[in-house]
């Protein structure tokens, strides 16, 4: 979980895409390149790879019609996150 979008992510060896997308590319505050996929039809965001990391591809849970997916056990970014944003308890945190 990022401090704004909860995230599952996996190796790209792990996950099937299937079906069209479209990219975006966006550069961090370190200069990174994160390729975001997102649906030519409503915009949501699919999923994004990070430059430098080709096995990796984090999806947003929200990509996922399933009410009991499991809660986040790691979570990223917190300084950037709303203040209406709560972390689960027990949660672990990027130093």
């Amino acid at each position: 979980m990022s401090g704004r979008t909860p995230l599952l992510g996996g190796r790209g060896n792990t996950v099937t895409i299937v079906g069209e997308s479209l990219e975006y590319v966006r550069v961090g505050d370190e200069g990174t390149r994160s390729t975001f996929r997102f649906c030519p039809r409503c915009g949501a965001t699919v999923y994004y790879t990070l430059e430098g990391h080709p096995a990796f591809v984090a999806i947003p849970v929200g990509a996922f019609a399933d009410p009991e997916f499991p809660a986040p056990t790691f979570s990223v970014y917190e300084e950037r996150m709303h203040s209406w944003v709560n972390m689960p308890a027990g949660i672990e945190h990027m130093a």
